[in-house]
């Protein structure tokens, strides 16, 4: 009678071993549901928003379209297809949604009722061309959306035939005369992205219209610009978008930030009107008012700084403002020191609702348009795709130990509510790492701030490595963010403590923060990571200070080849990915020229002990610890040399060294066989060396 219960026993033990979660990988890190592109109905009782699963088979990710009731209610995908689809948008009825899918072979706008199913999906274009960033106008008379066109062609015909007629030729070589001969991770065509309009009539769309014709530019921007650089006027019959012209004789674009707005009939009856023209600096994101009268948009001052602060401008349109002869626009908030994400007007055109980098988070705030007294609605995680959704505000909200999920708030910041769980099965089977912040004093007496994840499986006693990572940018910011490609968890479930400083540069602390690290990437940066890594040493004595490891990417990768020789000695171990070694030829291989030339104050040409201050490849000699070196061979921004050139450095000194490149990846690592495979190769790099002896 025993045995039978003994079985049974070891049987449900079995099952409850194999239900237990278990701590976090990087395939867990790429089977997380992506949500993304939250979009409220008209109605404001529904939420489309789209959601990426990764298919490892095919190697790819796959969007869908999903709608939930703004009471968290009836979450479903609306689209099951095996086709890429994204950017949904509401119809003003809000009786279906437009949405791009690759369905038909290239990217179009289609259209489905909701509720309803894929299979109710009806194509809306049918254009020679892909299209990319649709919106809807308010009146539903009309869609906007971009091509790829040749500027010079009188239609889609004569591109379409152009790119024929290149298909066919024998020749592989490309001839260029200035600008952006390569930019992110593609060899320039010619072709740029225009905004086209299209009537809607009887579900279909009619001929588009090229409202940016003869332009040379691109809108939105490449290589990440999107439909927040556009936007219907509130009556339908004009847009306003954002553009940087490339200049004379096409030459400007590689060291300019100078993008203007521009205002045009949704008809395409006249030319385009430069709102902007007397701001030489970035002006981008125009918004209306619901009733008209008001446009904000996004500006900074300073031409050439691609990270200067972002401030919500204000144009009474009813009064002349900002117009030739009329009264200056006016700042929002001008005392308020953040640089503004995302801007969404409330219903009654009063209130601001405005994502912005703070502190180590996103957060959620709301600004009185009068007034300009600012209001935090969300404090923690880090906020994406503001949208109205009834009486609440909706958005995507992640954080250091949760995926993107869609999230509510009323006006006055209170009912906060997670009306999504699509990783709930996801998050159940898996451990994660504690987060917390800290802050310490650090360069210049200034007070810094980092994050700190504990290692899944905590336990009190016991000494655990440290991954220590170095953000990029480097003005940005190591958010209380879901990352996908530097999150802390995968470290935490392989046994590692991690730690990130936001060093001076960082964005989220202030303007003169931010501004800090111009001239001095390898200075005040570098002391704020000693000062952190001391500090975190003390404040958590269980990290192993004598078996750590430090990580960068892009500028993190830079600051890697730089501690490589100033600062090794804490370290078993580094990891390089899309790093710098030379500075100098750096200035002259990469696409946008602007970023060195205002970090080092000048063109190298005209300062060059500028760019040999901080420079990595003067101190190559003093290399000694362990370097894994990863790069992308699509990588236009910090191109490849730089990494072969560190791997090389490290095999002729004797340093042990190991290389990883991507030929078809550009500065990030998006397949999701190359992420695994990336993630594998770097924490085997610092189990060797972190588990080791001394």
């Amino acid at each position: 009678m025993r045995k039978p219960l003994l079985l049974l026993t070891l049987a449900l033990t079995a099952a409850s071993a194999a239900a237990a979660p278990h701590p976090f990988t990087a395939r867990d890190l790429h089977n997380m549901q992506r949500i993304s592109e939250t979009q409220g109905s008209p109605s404001g009782d529904r939420i489309a928003f789209t959601v990426r699963t990764t298919d490892f088979e095919a190697n790819r990710g796959r969007t869908d379209i999903w709608t939930v009731g703004v009471d968290g209610r009836g979450a479903a995908p609306l689209t099951t297809h095996e086709a890429g689809e994204s950017n949904p948008r509401w119809a003003p009825d809000g009786k279906s949604l437009y949405f791009l899918s690759t369905r038909s072979g290239s990217n179009q706008v289609w259209r489905a009722p909701v509720p309803g199913t894929d299979k109710d999906a009806v194509r809306v274009t049918d254009l020679p061309l892909d299209v990319a960033n649709l919106a809807v106008s308010p009146d539903g008379s009309r869609i906007a959306f971009s091509l790829e066109v040749f500027p010079d062609c009188p239609n889609l015909a004569c591109t379409t035939q152009r790119l024929e007629e290149r298909e066919k030729d024998k020749t592989s070589g490309m001839i260029f005369e200035g600008g952006f001969f390569r930019h992110w991770d593609t060899w320039s065509d010619g072709r740029r992205n225009h905004l086209f309009v299209a009537p809607l009539s009887g579900g279909k769309a009619g001929e588009p219209v090229d409202v940016t014709k003869g332009m040379e530019g691109d809108a939105p921007s490449r290589p990440f610009g999107g439909t927040e650089e556009y936007t219907f006027s509130p009556d339908g019959k004009a847009l306003v978008f954002a553009m940087r012209l490339a200049g004379e004789r096409n030459l400007e674009e590689p060291w300019s930030t100078n993008f203007d707005l521009y205002e045009v009939p949704a008809d395409g009856s006249r030319p385009p009107r430069n709102l902007t023209a007397s701001n030489p600096a970035w002006d981008t994101q125009p918004a209306f008012s619901p009733d008209g009268k008001t446009l904000v948009y996004l500006a900074m001052r300073r031409p050439g700084y691609e990270s200067d602060r972002l401030r919500i401008m204000v144009r009474d349109l009813s009064s002349g403002s900002g117009g030739s002869g009329g009264k200056p626009d006016r700042v929002l908030a001008e005392e308020w020191d953040r640089s503004a994400g995302e801007i969404l007007f409330s219903r009654d055109g009063r209130t601001l609702y405005v994502a912005v980098a703070d502190t180590g988070n996103v957060p959620l705030f709301a600004i009185d348009v009068a007034s300009g007294q600012v209001r935090k609605l969300v404090a923690e995680g880090s906020v994406q795709g503001i949208t109205l959704a009834g009486d609440r505000i909706a958005f995507g909200l992640d954080h250091l130990r949760s995926p993107v999920e869609v999230h509510t708030v009323k006006p006055d910041g209170s009912g906060f509510a997670k009306i999504t769980e699509v990783n709930r099965e996801e998050l159940a089977d898996v451990q994660l790492g504690e987060a917390e912040q800290f802050k310490f004093e650090g360069a210049n007496g200034d007070t810094v701030h980092a994050w700190m994840v504990k290692p899944v499986g905590f336990q009190e006693g016991k000494k655990y490595p440290l991954a220590f990572i170095i953000h990029g940018g480097p003005q940005t910011s190591f958010h209380n963010q879901f990352h996908y490609r530097w999150n802390p968890q995968p470290y935490a479930g392989a046994g590692y403590a991690v730690v990130a400083v936001d060093f001076h540069g960082s964005v989220g602390y202030g303007q003169a923060f931010t501004d800090s690290i111009n001239k001095d990437a390898g200075g005040k940066p570098l002391t704020d990571l000693q000062k952190g890594l001391a500090a975190a040493l003390q404040r958590y004595p269980w990290i192993d200070g004598s078996r750590a490891c430090a990580l960068g990417a892009s500028y993190g990768g830079y600051m890697i080849n730089w501690i490589a020789s100033q600062w090794p000695d804490p370290f078993r171990c580094l990891v390089n990915h899309d790093g710098i070694l030379d500075e100098r030829m750096m200035y002259y291989a990469t696409e946008e020229i602007w970023f060195p030339e205002w970090e080092h104050g000048a063109p190298q040409y005209e300062d060059p002990q500028a760019f040999e201050k901080f420079n990595p490849v003067n101190h190559v000699a003093r290399w000694t610890k362990p370097m894994l070196v990863i790069h992308g061979s699509l990588d236009y921004r910090i191109p490849e040399g730089q990494g072969l050139g560190t791997f090389n450095a490290l095999q002729r000194r004797g340093v042990p060294s190991k290389l990883l490149v991507f030929p078809d990846e550009n500065h990030w690592v998006l397949r999701p066989g190359n992420a695994l495979l990336w993630h594998e190769t770097v924490l085997g790099w610092l189990g060797q060396w972190t588990q080791a002896p001394r």
